[in-house]
C-alpha cells in the first residue's frame, strides 16, 4: 500500500495517523485510502489504453457504497453476482448499462430486476439458466442481452477454493459445448447474443494462464463468427493477484500489451472484471491487543478482531501482513495473533515477531478485498465501521453496527 507510511514511529494512511482513528472510532476498524483506490484503477486504464475496453469492478471484493461510487465516478462498469449487488451498484450511482451479471444461481426475481434496470449483459452459466432467462424476459416483454461464460479448462495455479476455470469447477459451460449453446441461444425469441465471458480464478500471479485462456476464447469467437454469430464484447474476467507477503503480482502493462496484440484488428470490445487488484491493498483492518497470553510452546496475542471481521485466514489459510501501529524499541517476541471467537480456526496470523503490549494497536494489511464483504455476525459480534481517508480528510462510510441493530428484525414467540 503505497499510501501507508510511518512518521515519528506512528503509522499513517495518507495524511492521517491510524492511532487517532482507533481512539475516535474504536476497533476493529476498516480503513481505506482513496488515493490507493484511484491509483489502482488508473493503472488498469493506462495498461489497456490501446484496446477499446471497459473495466467492470467485481463488486464481491468490496461492496461498500462509497467505494462503488468512487469507481462509478472514475467511469467503471461493474461485475455483479446477486440482486443485492445490483441494488448496491444502482444506489451508488453506477451506470446499469455497464453492469454484467455473473453467477451460477440467478433467480427469476434477480433476472427481472436486472432486466428492468437495463444491464449490459447476463453471463449465462448453464442451459437451464438460458431457458429461464428467455422465459422471464418474455414475461417482462423484454429482450435479454446474453453471453455465455465458457470454461476453458485452464489451470490458474492458485488456491483450489478460488480456482474457477477447470472442468471440475461449477462455473461456466465447457468451451467445447459453446458453439451448440450459442446456436440454441440465437434461436430463442427473447434473447440477444452480445458477447462471451471467461474467468479462470483469483489471486493469479502468473500471466501465462490468463494469456492461454484469452487465446482459447478468441479462437472460439472466430469459430462462432464463421457461423454468422457476431459478438460485440469479449469479457476475460479478472483474477489478477496482489502482494500479501512475497508474491510477485502480474505486470499489468505486460498483460495489456499481450491483449493489445491479440485484439489488434478486432472489432469486439474487451471487458475486464478486476476486484481484489483494485481494492485489496487499498485497505487495512485496525485491531487492538486485548491480552498477551504466554505459553510453553507459543505465545498468543488475543486481539479484538476475529474471523467474523476477516474470514480469509480461517477460510483459505491466507496470509496478511501484521504490523504494530506504533513502533517500540523493545525486542520483538513471536506471537500467534488470534481473535476472541470460540473456534480454534479464529486466527489472523501465525508466528509474527512483534514488540507489543496489551492495549497496543495492530494494522492487518491487504484487507481491502474480501474483508468487510465477507464479514459476519458470528458470536453476535457487530460488524466493524469503515473509514475512507482522502489526504487529511476522514470520511465515515459505514457506521459500526450495534447489538440493538442486530436484534431489530427478530421476534419472540
Amino acid at each position: 500500500m503505497n499510501t501507508l507510511h510511518r512518521l515519528d514511529g506512528r503509522l499513517h494512511l495518507e495524511g492521517v495517523a491510524l492511532d487517532t482513528l482507533a481512539e475516535r472510532f474504536g476497533t476493529p476498524l476498516y480503513v481505506y485510502s482513496k488515493a490507493a483506490l484511484e491509483s489502482a484503477y488508473q493503472a488498469y486504464a493506462q495498461a489497456f489504453a490501446k484496446t477499446p475496453h471497459l473495466i467492470c469492478y467485481a463488486v464481491k471484493a468490496n461492496s461498500s457504497l462509497a467505494i462503488l461510487n468512487l469507481f462509478a465516478r472514475l467511469g467503471a462498469g461493474f461485475d455483479i453476482v446477486s440482486g443485492g449487488e445490483l441494488m448496491r451498484v444502482l444506489a451508488a450511482g453506477g451506470d446499469p448499462g455497464k453492469i454484467v451479471f455473473s453467477g451460477v444461481g440467478k433467480t427469476a426475481d434477480e433476472m427481472r430486476a436486472a432486466l428492468k434496470a437495463g444491464i449490459l449483459c447476463f453471463n449465462v452459466e448453464s442451459v437451464s439458466e438460458l431457458h429461464r432467462l428467455n422465459r422471464v424476459a418474455g414475461e417482462e416483454g423484454r429482450v435479454a442481452p446474453v453471453s455465455f461464460r465458457v470454461n476453458p479448462d485452464v489451470d490458474p495455479k492458485t488456491h483450489p477454493y478460488i480456482s474457477t476455470g477447470l472442468k471440475e469447477n461449477k462455473f461456466g459451460v465447457p468451451i467445447g459445448d459453446a458453439p451448440a449453446l450459442y446456436r440454441l441461444a440465437a434461436g430463442l425469441p427473447h434473447l440477444k447474443i452480445t458477447g462471451i465471458d471467461c474467468h479462470i480464478g483469483s489471486q493469479l500471479t502468473d500471466l501465462s494462464p490468463l494469456a492461454d485462456a484469452a487465446k482459447r476464447v478468441l479462437a472460439l469467437v472466430d469459430t462462432l463468427s464463421k457461423e454468422g454469430i457476431t459478438l460485440h464484447h469479449i469479457d476475460l474476467g479478472g483474477g489478477v493477484g496482489i502482494r500479501y507477503n512475497d508474491e510477485t503480482p502480474p505486470d499489468l502493462e505486460a498483460y495489456g500489451q499481450t491483449l493489445a496484440a491479440l485484439f489488434a484488428g478486432r472489432h469486439e470490445k474487451l471487458l475486464l472484471e478486476p476486484g481484489r487488484s483494485l481494492v485489496g491493498n487499498a485497505g487495512l483492518l485496525l485491531t487492538r491487543v486485548e491480552y498477551l497470553k504466554p505459553g510453553e510452546d507459543k505465545n498468543f496475542a488475543i486481539v479484538d478482531a476475529a474471523m467474523n471481521d476477516l474470514m480469509r485466514p480461517a477460510l483459505y489459510e491466507a496470509y496478511h501482513g501484521i504490523v504494530a501501529v506504533n513502533q517500540k524499541k523493545a525486542a520483538p517476541q513471536r506471537y500467534d495473533i488470534v481473535g476472541p471467537i470460540c473456534e480454534t480456526g479464529d486466527f489472523i496470523g501465525f508466528a509474527r515477531d512483534l514488540a507489543i503490549d496489551e492495549g497496543d494497536l495492530l494494522a492487518i494489511l491487504s484487507a481491502g478485498a474480501y474483508g468487510m464483504s465477507m464479514a459476519s455476525n458470528y458470536n453476535s459480534r457487530p460488524r466493524a465501521a469503515e473509514i475512507l481517508i482522502d489526504r487529511n480528510e476522514i470520511h465515515v462510510i459505514r457506521e459500526r453496527e450495534t447489538q440493538k441493530g442486530l436484534m431489530a428484525g427478530e421476534r419472540l414467540i
